[in-house]
């Protein structure tokens, strides 16, 4: 979730450097979800399940909550509801979380973040999520008429100005939510109409590449699998670096300090020798394992295969799950498959290859490598601006006068 790196000053970056204990996102419907979304990795997880996904049970919840707050090593733990769509969970199922929460919280600091779609999202939701200090994440990818291209509901209908309206509500509510946009094949050419869009409505934003391949079946495969291609809604290299440099032409003139997007954070602390809290810049994988609504547990979101299931938390406690060899070696894989030509890279302290789930390009290279290449070399100077400006106790917005 963004809303976490605000690069006020040196010494608040220098805490995004703290060791992190592993952290959890939990599924409570699987990938049951009120929308279709054209660019949906997750939707296809069902058939894991026989296409059953029914809510996580109370017991299961309880057994979760209780083993993932003694597991983790820290005096803060967050849970980070996801989905599918999480709401579709129901408002009681979450009031029951939060009692077990309090329950088996021992003394730890709670707290909880949400993805959500908005559909749901009403004056109800708004009170609990307002109640319970949830930082919630809103799916909006700019007007209606690039939010709905790929993001219809299971009728096939536009969903835009139903999410415009959750943001209204939670606004009014003053709910702290942040918006999450994916850039795509269609919205990479529009990064500075996104981007003006979305920061009148937070100040916190998230821009997410698609990048996924078929197996020519329609269904999304991992990296490396033969044969694979890009569906038509993926975007490449070159329109997410022109998405990334038009967003950011425009931020960097103004916005600094006012609006927080969530990449440029990470890579002003990548400048500035501090670890990046976003996973995919971040040197190694898996620290987030993904929970299933019937326990299953999973190295990473991304890698729902059988391949990189973990095990169960009600036959193995979560704890042990999160000491599985398995979870070492994949977080390791990230760094020890890195390409030759990854590791000659200028920019590697920056991006650490990316997300392994977009290695799909020759040689193992990412497929947004140049995207990302363009995009530190467009902001460099900039880059070095800012650390300077923090190493002296100046805010980076203080750039414009430099």
């Amino acid at each position: 979730m963004s809303g976490e790196g605000r690069t006020l000053t040196y010494s608040e970056l220098h805490r995004m450097a703290r060791p992190m204990d592993f952290s959890t996102m939990v599924k409570p419907v699987g990938s049951s979800c009120n929308m279709r979304c054209a660019y949906c990795y997750y939707l296809d997880k069902a058939s894991l399940y026989d296409g059953q996904q029914p809510v996580m049970s109370d017991s299961l919840l309880e057994l979760y909550i209780r083993e993932y707050i003694e597991a983790v090593d820290a005096d803060t733990v967050t849970f980070c509801w996801h989905g599918g769509e999480p709401l579709l969970a129901g408002l009681p199922f979450f009031e029951r979380a939060m009692q077990l929460q309090q329950r088996y919280r021992n003394g730890k600091e709670i707290h909880n973040t949400l993805q959500t779609n908005g559909l749901l999202v009403d004056e109800y939701w708004c009170q609990f999520f307002r109640e319970h200090r949830f930082l919630v994440g809103l799916s909006l990818d700019g007007p209606a008429e690039l939010h709905d291209v790929y993001r219809c509901d299971r009728g096939g209908h536009p969903t835009q100005i139903r999410v415009l309206r959750a943001a209204e509500q939670m606004i009014q509510a003053k709910v702290d939510f942040n918006i999450l946009c994916t850039v795509n094949a269609h919205s990479a050419k529009q990064g500075t109409q996104v981007y003006s869009y979305l920061r009148e409505i937070s100040p916190f934003l998230q821009f997410l590449p698609v990048v996924e391949y078929t197996d020519g079946m329609g269904h999304i495969v991992p990296p490396g699998t033969s044969g694979a291609y890009p569906t038509p809604y993926s975007v490449g290299g070159e329109g997410f670096g022109q998405f990334l440099c038009d967003v950011y032409d425009t931020w960097v003139h103004g916005d600094v300090g006012r609006i927080y997007v969530q990449l440029f954070d990470n890579t002003l602390a990548g400048w500035c020798g501090i670890p990046s809290t976003l996973c995919t810049l971040c040197e190694t994988c898996g620290d987030t394992l993904t929970v299933e609504h019937n326990g299953d547990v999973y190295l990473c979101d991304h890698y729902v295969y059988t391949s990189h299931l973990l095990g169960n938390i009600r036959r193995t406690p979560l704890a042990e799950l999160a000491r599985h060899p398995q979870r070492f070696a994949f977080a390791s894989a990230k760094c020890t498959e890195l390409s030759p030509a990854c590791r000659r890279c200028q920019w590697l302290h920056l991006c650490h290859g990316e997300c392994p789930q977009h290695r799909f390009a020759d040689k193992g290279l990412n497929t947004l490598c140049e995207g990302y290449k363009r995009f530190f070399a467009h902001t460099a100077s900039d880059m070095q601006t800012m650390k300077s400006l923090l190493e002296r106790g100046l805010p980076p917005s203080r750039i414009n006068r430099v």
